[in-house]
């Protein structure tokens, strides 16, 4: 289609346009590579028209290129809107002056591919800044707009709903630029509450004054050269809390490049070389590894899961599940549900979930109920329910299950550990038992565990270190006044007379000594 010749902005179809061949068929003195049309009448008021290459002088004929005659031109600079504007002009009248553009103040840089020095781009909140593509031609009733004056404001574009990106919330800070304590209540205030109870019981606190570079330089002289310095190995890891630990291992990376924990372990070997790879552990990737270690392979270690999952807090054991699946990339329940079967199963998943009631104080109504329905689970009736034991035994929190034993002495002429023991046999004895035992008095408990591993001929190396290791930052101190008033003997005599060497001293060292 054409445009209309009059009035349009552009000039019609056919008719030369600027920086481009004539499309009218060429005349024999047209230049060589290009037509050439009729000499054109000049323009009233327009400048005399310069000498054209190949043919006489005319609007559609542009000079000779420098590449020599016949070769086409490459205009430049590139046609811009003020040349369009104007061409269409000088077509439009077809008589009267050229009307030539207004010179503008010098005003920001185009945006390069916007012709004829385009507006740029304003910015949403004030500014302007290269628009993202080239400028749309101008409308075809209209003339070109040009750049406003830059003392006047570029007007607001307003954007879509959403479309502005909006900044990132600030996280208020306390003073020195720390982010505040965590309130009450919160993950953060649970685990620094928890840490400060681990370390109330223990024998092993934290060192000071702490330095973890002095630390890491005294591993890194222990273990270099010929023969190790066990000493200074158990100078330093059995008198550093676990978190402190932590800190020299990382520590010990940064300024050696090396691991600490495979350094000890291929300095550090036997009883006293796991007694330091225990230590270098956290408590809960601890128990993560020593619950895959009796689950996987063949056969299941009863004992150690018993021992974990029964005497752990709700944290505790959801810190377990955490490391277990990281450390392993599994699930700890199904793995439970792979590894056993029947009641003893059933009771091992309940534990795994560390949903027991943590109340401190016991209700001696719901004592006296539930007392009843063990009594009536159990030694009243033929066979056992061994579910309602296990619905009772596990959710109800130390104290409340204290509660329910000693009502339960009233109703029946056995304890509970002796109906235990009369109604149920094997590993669903023992965990029920772990559980009662530990309600009653966990530290008495882990006393019977340290007593069992070193009494008789022989000796239980792993339940020893495993619970002298887990419970030396906990409640050792209680462990040891139970363990002498039950065995009328120190605990740290009876690991003297049951170890030797380096595995003795380390020992020793986490529980305080032999008195």
């Amino acid at each position: 289609m054409s445009y209309p010749y009059p009035g349009g902005g552009y000039p019609g179809q056919g008719m030369p346009q600027p920086g481009f061949p004539n499309p009218n068929p060429p005349y024999p003195n047209a230049a060589p590579g290009y037509p050439q049309g009729p000499a054109t009448m000049p323009m009233p008021g327009a400048p005399p028209a310069q000498a054209l290459y190949g043919g006489p002088a005319g609007y559609d004929q542009m000079p000779a290129p420098p590449g020599g005659p016949g070769l086409p031109y490459s205009p430049q600079p590139p046609l811009g809107f003020q040349t369009v504007a104007m061409a269409a002009t000088a077509f439009r009248g077809g008589a009267g002056s050229v009307a030539m553009p207004t010179p503008q103040p010098p005003g920001p840089a185009p945006y390069p591919s916007a012709g004829g020095g385009a507006p740029p781009y304003p910015v949403a909140g004030g500014g302007t800044s290269a628009p993202p593509y080239p400028q749309a031609p101008p409308p075809a009733g209209g003339s070109f707009r040009s750049a406003p004056p830059p003392s006047q404001p570029h007007p607001q574009i307003p954007s879509a709903p959403g479309s502005q990106r909006r900044p990132p919330p600030q996280v208020p800070t306390a003073t020195g630029g720390h982010r505040p304590a965590p309130a009450q209540g919160t993950p953060q205030s649970a685990t620094s509450s928890t840490s400060q109870t681990r370390h109330k019981y223990g024998t092993l606190r934290e060192h000071q004054p702490f330095d973890p570079h002095a630390d890491g330089q005294t591993l890194r002289n222990a273990m270099r050269g010929v023969g190790t310095d066990e000493k200074a190995i158990i100078d330093v890891m059995a008198h550093r809390s676990n978190e402190q630990r932590q800190k020299i291992i990382l520590q010990y990376k940064t300024m050696y490049g090396k691991d600490l924990i495979a350094n000890l372990r291929s300095d550090c070997g036997g009883r006293f070389g796991q007694v330091i790879e225990y230590l270098c552990m956290t408590p809960a990737r601890l128990d993560a590894y020593l619950i895959r270690n009796a689950i996987k392979g063949l056969g299941t270690d009863e004992k150690v899961l018993i021992e974990i999952l029964s005497t752990r807090t709700n944290q505790e054991l959801a810190e377990i599940r955490m490391a277990y699946n990281s450390d392993y990339n599994k699930n700890l329940e199904q793995d439970i549900i792979d590894d056993t079967s029947g009641h003893f199963q059933r009771l091992m998943v309940s534990l795994a979930q560390g949903n027991r009631s943590e109340s401190t104080t016991a209700d001696m109504a719901q004592a006296q109920r539930e007392a009843k329905e063990l009594y009536d689970a159990g030694e009243k009736k033929w066979g056992t329910d061994e579910s309602k034991f296990n619905a009772i035994l596990v959710q109800r929190s130390p104290a409340q299950l204290r509660a329910t034993f000693d009502e339960y002495s009233r109703l029946c002429k056995y304890t509970m550990e002796q109906s235990i023991k009369r109604e149920m046999s094997g590993d669903l004895e023992k965990g029920m038992l772990a559980i009662v035992k530990s309600a009653r008095d966990t530290p008495a408990y882990f006393a019977e565990r340290l007593y069992k591993s070193m009494k008789g001929l022989g000796t239980d190396d792993d339940t020893l270190i495993r619970v002298v290791v887990s419970r030396c930052e906990v409640d050792m101190q209680l462990i040891k006044q139970a363990f002498q008033a039950n065995y009328k003997q120190t605990l740290g005599r009876f690991i003297a007379g049951d170890t030797s060497g380096d595995y003795q001293k380390i020992l020793l060292a986490l529980i305080g000594g032999k008195d």
